[in-house]
C-alpha cells in the first residue's frame, strides 16, 4: 500500500515556516505539504522517528503564529550521493487543543482554496 492509500486526509502543497522544538533539539525549517492530520518539514537533519515536537507554525508573516503537537512518522534522510531532493520528517499531530485544531482546520481549508486558485489561473 503507498504513501497516498493510506492517507485519509487530502495534503496540499505549500511552502511556510515552522520552528521545530523537542528537548534540546531545536529547527528552523519549512513545511512543505500540509493535511488536517499532518504535515511534512523540509529538513536536512530529519529527529529519529518517535521523537515528540512542539511545531510553530507560521503562515504568514500577517497571522499569529500558533502551536502543536505532533509525532515524527517517518523520515526521509539526506542520502550520501544526493539522490535524495526532498530529505525531512513526516509528522504526524498527535493532541491538539480545540483552540488549535481551529486554527489548524482553517489554514488547511485556506491552503486548499489557494491551490485550486493557482491550478484554474
Amino acid at each position: 500500500m503507498g504513501g497516498d492509500d493510506r492517507r485519509s486526509f487530502e495534503r496540499f502543497e505549500t511552502s511556510f515556516r515552522v520552528d521545530v522544538r523537542s528537548g534540546e533539539h531545536f529547527l528552523y525549517a519549512y513545511v512543505t505539504n500540509i493535511s488536517e492530520m499532518g504535515l511534512f518539514v523540509r529538513t536536512d537533519a530529519p529527529l529519529p522517528i518517535g521523537t515528540e515536537l512542539v511545531l510553530l507554525l507560521a503562515p504568514d508573516d500577517t497571522g499569529l503564529p500558533f502551536e502543536v503537537r505532533g509525532c515524527v512518522a517517518w523520515i526521509n534522510p539526506i542520502r550520501e550521493h544526493g539522490d535524495n531532493p526532498n530529505p525531512g520528517m513526516g509528522i504526524r499531530f498527535d493532541t491538539l487543543t480545540a483552540e488549535a485544531r481551529e486554527r489548524l482546520v482553517e489554514l488547511v481549508r485556506t491552503i486548499a482554496y489557494l491551490n485550486v486558485e493557482d491550478v484554474s489561473n
